[in-house]
């Protein structure tokens, strides 16, 4: 197997507990993604002895404004505590934090003089903290039609401040869901991105299912990775269309190669 896979156990078993979700992945060979952490039970997480990849990084602010860049240090500094706590490597990171069905919070439809320079500022800050804590944050792209309003949502702008940055504590984490819907073109926007890449997420579109169910060709995006020398993490950031095992299942049928 090239890659290190991983999915999302908050979309997938929804109607398990948590900690059942991480043991289960644990128990097919997948490493675990989390998104939020204040209503779980830490403990209970890292009994299962999973190997979680990747976490929300934070739990408020954004790069855009002096206010908001204060809250975003403040939330990640607690936030990579808890990732200690469960041997979680990278934390993640959008521009702005999402509320209820993935809204920005607050949705920006210009940028102000300023904007990309304090964003670069406030992201060699995170570099700081990362430096120190021994993680790496990365930085998602998130398309325009789920996450109206997202400053440094599109895959372009991320690849300009992870790159103006350039730093290896900040990377992207480049996922192509959001990047099909907001540019396509994916295996060009994976060379683009590659010196960069902390890891790669995938759901097909539409639908943001599994792998093959949709009119995205992950065997051959696959296949491009790998040529071009990629072999870290991919994580399934997706729902099921049928069953979880059947899903993950055809996940790694798709990043096999």
């Amino acid at each position: 197997m090239t890659f290190q896979l991983a999915a999302c156990a908050e979309m997938l078993w929804r109607d398990k507990p948590i900690a059942w979700r991480a043991a289960r992945l644990k128990e097919m060979g997948f490493g675990v993604g989390l998104w939020n952490w204040p209503a779980w039970d830490i403990n209970a997480l890292i009994a299962t002895g999973a190997n979680f990849t990747i976490m929300n990084g934070y739990l408020q602010g954004r790069l855009t404004d002096a206010e908001g860049c204060e809250m975003l240090l403040a939330s990640a500094a607690e936030t990579a505590k808890v990732g200690q706590r469960l041997g979680v490597h990278r934390l993640n990171l959008h521009g702005t934090g999402l509320g209820d069905m993935g809204i920005p919070i607050p949705r920006i439809g210009a940028f102000a003089p300023g904007m990309e320079q304090r964003a670069r500022d406030t992201l060699h800050r995170i570099c700081d903290l990362a430096e120190a804590s021994g993680q790496v944050f990365t930085l998602e792209n998130l398309n325009p039609i789920d996450h109206p309003g997202c400053p440094f949502g599109s895959t372009a702008a991320v690849l300009g401040l992870v790159s103006a940055v350039n730093r290896p504590q900040l990377r992207i984490n480049l996922d192509l869901y959001h990047t099909q819907i907001g540019e396509g073109d994916l295996i060009r926007w994976c060379q683009a991105c590659l010196p960069w890449i902390g890891e790669v997420q995938v759901a097909d579109n539409p639908g943001r299912n599994e792998p093959g169910t949709g009119e995205i060709n992950y065997p051959g995006v696959a296949r491009a990775l790998k040529a071009m020398g990629y072999s870290g993490p991919v994580g399934l950031e997706g729902f099921a269309s049928g069953s979880e095992e059947a899903a993950l299942e055809a996940f790694r049928n798709a990043f096999t190669v």
